[in-house]
Parts: structure tokens; sequence; C-alpha cells
């Protein structure tokens, strides 16, 4: 299991325990100031990740959801050991990342759906490719061939980093769902579906 990865222009990674994170000492991140550390969600740090999660749900384009998940639904219903925080060397988080099963049927079992969420402080400073990078090598040493993500289309940024990291666009779902809340309330909204398939898992 991650135990803590620390990255910054001239930091080491300061230990690897698994597969997961010898497949994340392949990507470098020597132009992230300051060091940005990686390390498991804890229970304990939930307070923060639901600020995050709320400044997210604000911009009216990072989710249906108008409040975030109760705590219990966001670590019980997701993949277990899944949650990554990036903190500073102050303890302070400035994003998060975790994985969702996307269905419950034994043909998809290697298939989940990805959220990842920055702090506004930390936007546009590598913080959200340093915690999708570590969810795929996480995904990867843990069985899962392909992941998922839906984004608004008004979320450029988003689309973007993804794409970054190899997802893909497949398709949009028009108008899948109705916004309750922000700038778009009442609106039917599309909904881009991303994708990003694994060439190591899955691939016998």
């Amino acid at each position: 299991m991650l135990d803590r990865l620390q990255i910054g222009a001239n930091d080491p990674i300061v230990k690897e325990d698994t597969l997961l994170s010898t497949l994340f000492f392949i990507r470098s991140y020597l132009f992230m100031t300051p060091a940005i550390t990686l390390r498991p969600y804890m229970p304990t740090d939930w307070d923060d990740v639901a600020r995050i999660y709320c400044e997210g749900i604000e911009t009216g384009h990072a989710t249906f959801e108008a409040t975030p998940k109760p705590q219990n639904q966001f670590e019980g219903e997701s993949v277990a050991g899944s949650g990554v925080v990036a903190i500073t060397e102050h303890d302070d988080i400035l994003g998060w990342a975790i994985l969702w099963p996307a269905s419950d049927r034994c043909a998809y079992q290697g298939v989940a759906e990805i959220s990842v969420y920055t702090s506004l402080q930390a936007r546009g400073k590598g913080v959200g490719t340093a915690l999708l990078n570590q969810i795929i090598a996480f995904s990867e040493a843990n069985g899962i061939w392909t992941l998922t993500a839906g984004i608004f289309p008004e979320n450029p940024a988003s689309t973007a980093l993804h794409q970054k990291v190899g997802f893909r666009i497949i398709g949009v779902r028009k108008a899948i769902g109705k916004m309750t809340y922000g700038p778009m309330q009442g609106q039917w909204r599309d909904n881009q579906l991303l994708e990003r398939r694994s060439t190591v898992i899955g691939i016998d």
C-alpha cells in the first residue's frame, strides 16, 4: 500500500512499497513547487475533502450533485483503499481522488469511475495530474483495466487534464441529467464520457 510519496523540485520520493507506487515512480513532477506529498486518504481528512468537494460543486460545472456525499457513503461505496490526498509540507490538503465501482456485474469488475478534485489555490499547479497518475497506478496494481470519467463540456480544463494522462472522449451523453443548482439550474445538461484503457492489465 502507498505510504507516502513526496514530489518536488529537489525532493526524492521517500518510500516505495508495492507495484502501486513503483508504477508511479516512472512519472516525474520535478517542476511542482512547493513540495507536494501524496498519501492514502484517512477518515480524519474528511473535513478538508468535503471543503474541496464543495469548492468544486460551487463552480456549477463539476458534478450534478448539489452537496457532497455523506462521509459514510464516500468511504463505504468507493473502491476500498483507492482514496488519495495531496498535501503540502505543512499538511494542508490540496486535493483528492478516489475510485467508484462502475458496476456490480462480474464482467465489469475491472472497471471503475474516477473522481478528482483540487482546491482553488492548487489549480494549475500539477496537483490534479499527480493525483490522476497515482490513481492510475493504484488501479493497475489492483487489477482494474478501465477507468471512466464523466465531465461536463463546460469544464474544458478537467477534460484536458484527463486527456493528458491518457483518457479519451468516447462519446457525449445528451441531456443526461437536469441541474438542480448553480448557473445552469433547471437545464438539462450533456455529459462527456471519457475512458482510459490500461495497456498492462486485462490484456491476456
